[in-house]
């Protein structure tokens, strides 16, 4: 952020980051708006974490993250913007853990322990943005795809 001592811990524009491939943004910026990434490349000792607004629905197979897992554990946090009602998601949000799918419709946060299958996810209704982080307590971004 700045030349001070501490200023390098402080992101507030969104840096590359070789986690988050350009053809991942490209794909991505067509249903949401990336806010921040961190993870170890944009800070030295950090873990990963994923700031986005869902906007709107992806196009039809686009879009949507399939299933995979991580050597870390993941939380993932799905947040609706009525500042008179918070817990509205505003939409519907499909996310299946293993084998069991669930439905989110009210602001929500999602422990997925290390090694877990999880996804697909699913945006099925978006009325308003939705507010979405994810973070691993790795230092980047890796999964494996299942």
């Amino acid at each position: 952020m700045d030349n001070t001592k501490y200023g390098k811990y402080i992101v507030s524009t969104l840096q590359p980051s070789a986690s988050f491939t350009p053809e991942m943004q490209a794909r991505y910026s067509k249903f949401a708006k990336k806010i921040l990434w961190m993870d170890e490349n944009v800070v030295a000792g950090a873990f990963q974490m994923n700031c986005s607004w869902y906007m709107k629905l992806p196009a039809p197979g686009t879009g949507q993250a399939r299933a995979h897992s991580h050597e870390e554990t993941e939380i993932l946090g799905f947040f609706g913007s009525n500042p008179e009602d918070p817990y509205d998601l505003g939409g519907e949000v499909e996310l299946w853990l293993e084998d069991e799918m669930h439905l989110i419709t009210r602001s929500s946060m999602v422990f997925i322990p290390k090694n877990m299958k999880h996804c697909p996810l699913i945006l099925r209704r978006v009325d308003r943005p939705i507010f979405h982080f994810s973070t691993l307590t790795g230092g980047k971004y890796e999964m494996t795809m299942l």
